[in-house]
């Protein structure tokens, strides 16, 4: 026995000390975790013996759930901060719901905060590769919860990132839960 198939034999032996209910649902909680994902955590299901689907479904309902959430939070913060920017600009425009003028000059009101410079270069690949593009090249960059967070601040409907973010890691984690369970299979042989 080589010494991978040790570790890996040592490593299922531990996972079969938890129940088999709740295997599923560590592997699922281990998907919402940025920079693990889906992804990491069906390779980590895969190698602790679990079935190759139940791992992937776990991993990516993990990693979905988060995103999920991401995007719930990120959408009311953003409409608060519109709302709060509508407010100010309607009282730095000398209009206010009774009609009459206060006495903001023109200058406050011209001085907007400049673009960053990161933003602005996501924005540049948004434009070239638009939300399908982001979401599904994303994650070899960043996190898919960050990635969904910063298309939501940038005004990108939810549904539209839920769909793109939900197909990325699908197939993200559909990749590394066939190419870990045929690596698993054919080169260690476990």
């Amino acid at each position: 026995m080589n010494p991978l198939e040790s570790i890996i034999n040592n490593f299922q032996n531990l996972v079969t000390q938890v129940p088999e209910a709740a295997q599923p649902l560590i592997v699922a909680l281990a998907g919402a975790i940025p920079f693990v994902e889906g992804e990491v955590a069906s390779v980590i299901g895969i190698v602790g013996g679990i079935n190759p689907v139940v791992a992937g479904i776990s991993g990516a309902a993990g990693n979905f759930l988060c995103v999920l959430l991401v995007v719930m939070l990120s959408s009311r913060a953003r409409t608060a901060v519109i709302d709060r920017r509508a407010a100010r600009t309607e009282m730095s425009t000398g209009y206010s719901d009774a009609g009459t003028v206060s006495t903001v000059t023109d200058l406050e009101t011209e001085m907007v905060k400049p673009e960053s410079k990161g933003r602005a270069r996501f924005n540049v690949w948004l434009v070239r590769f638009g939300v399908p593009g982001a979401s599904l090249l994303g994650p070899l960059a960043i996190p898919t919860q960050f990635t969904s967070a910063i298309l939501i601040a940038g005004g990108t409907p939810k549904s539209w990132v839920l769909l793109w973010q939900g197909i990325a890691i699908i197939l993200w984690t559909t990749i590394s839960t066939v190419t870990v369970s045929l690596a698993l299979r054919f080169v260690v042989g476990v």
